[in-house]
C-alpha cells in the first residue's frame, strides 16, 4: 500500500503542471478470493484514481506517462510507461497447509503499454510488465477488451482480459519447493499458462461530483497452477465498492 500512496502523489505533483484537468478519486474496500487451501478472503482499503490529461494518466491504482500517440476527434492511442500493483501470494500462517511454506509476496510490476480507444467508448489496451521488486523475477503481459454502455442511470464497462503468466510467475506463486515438501504437499514446479478473466466497472451518479463505484472481476487461472497441490479454486474472484469525487485539477 505504501508504494501506492508514493505514487499518487509523485503522479499529483506532475499532473499540476498541467492545465486544468478532471480528476477523480475516491476509495474503498477491495477484496479478493484466495485460491489457497484454508486462506481467507484478502479484504483491504484502497485508493481510487482515474485521470488522463495525454500526458500522465491513471487507471484505478495503475499510472503512466505517455510518450508517443495522438488523439482525434472519434479515436485515440498511445505508448506509455507504466506501473501498477501485484495483489496475489501467502503468508505462511494464512492456513494451517500453508504452514512451512516460504511467503510469497505481492510486488509491483512497471513496464510498457499501448491503449487505444475509439469514440470513447470501445478500448483496447496490451501490457507487457517486469517484476520490479524481484519477487517473482520475470515477467507478465495483458491484453484487455472493453466497451462501454449505459442502462437508465448506470453505467457499465466490461471487459474481457487475458494474462500469459511465464513459468518464473506461476511456479512463485503456485509451486512447491522440495524444502517445503510434504506427504500432503509434494514437489511442484509448473509451467506458464493463461489465465482470463472477465470483468466489469459499475458507475452511478449520487450529485453532480459523487458517484457511486462498483468493480466485479473472475479470474480463471492457468491450468498449472490449478494441478498445484496447493490450490483448491479454480477462480479469483475481487471486486471493489468505492465513492468517488470528480472535480478540477
Amino acid at each position: 500500500m505504501k508504494y501506492i500512496v508514493i505514487l499518487m502523489l509523485l503522479f499529483l505533483n506532475a499532473a499540476a503542471q498541467q492545465t486544468k484537468q478532471k480528476v477523480t478519486i475516491g476509495a474503498g474496500p477491495y477484496f479478493q478470493s484466495e485460491p489457497y487451501k484454508g486462506a481467507s478472503t484478502l479484504i483491504v482499503p484502497s485508493p481510487v484514481i482515474f485521470f488522463d490529461n495525454s500526458v500522465v494518466y491513471a487507471r484505478w491504482t495503475r499510472f503512466g506517462v505517455y510518450f508517443l500517440g495522438d488523439k482525434k476527434k472519434d479515436y485515440s492511442w498511445g505508448f506509455s510507461l507504466t506501473v501498477q500493483p501485484r495483489t496475489l501470494g501467502y503468508k505462511s500462517s494464512d492456513s494451517s497447509f500453508l504452514q512451512g511454506m516460504e511467503d510469497r509476496d505481492s510486488t509491483l510490476e512497471g513496464g510498457l503499454a499501448f491503449s487505444a480507444k475509439y469514440k470513447d467508448t470501445s478500448y483496447i489496451e496490451v501490457l507487457l510488465l517486469r517484476d520490479m521488486l524481484h519477487k517473482y523475477n520475470s515477467w507478465m503481459s495483458k491484453v484487455e477488451i472493453g466497451d462501454k454502455f449505459k442502462v437508465a442511470n448506470f453505467t457499465f464497462y466490461p471487459s474481457v482480459v487475458a494474462l500469459y503468466q511465464p513459468r518464473k510467475f506461476v511456479n512463485y506463486y503456485y509451486g512447491v519447493k522440495n524444502s517445503e515438501a510434504t506427504l500432503k504437499r509434494p514437489a511442484y514446479a509448473p509451467n506458464g499458462g493463461f489465465e482470463f478473466g472477465v470483468q466489469t466497472y459499475i458507475s452511478y451518479p449520487l450529485t453532480k461530483k459523487l458517484s457511486a463505484f462498483f468493480n466485479i472481476r473472475a479470474d480463471r487461472i492457468p491450468n498449472s497452477a490449478y494441478n498445484s497441490p496447493l490450490i483448491n479454486n479454480r477462480f479469483i474472484y475481487s471486486g471493489l465498492a468505492s465513492i468517488l469525487y470528480t472535480f478540477k485539477y
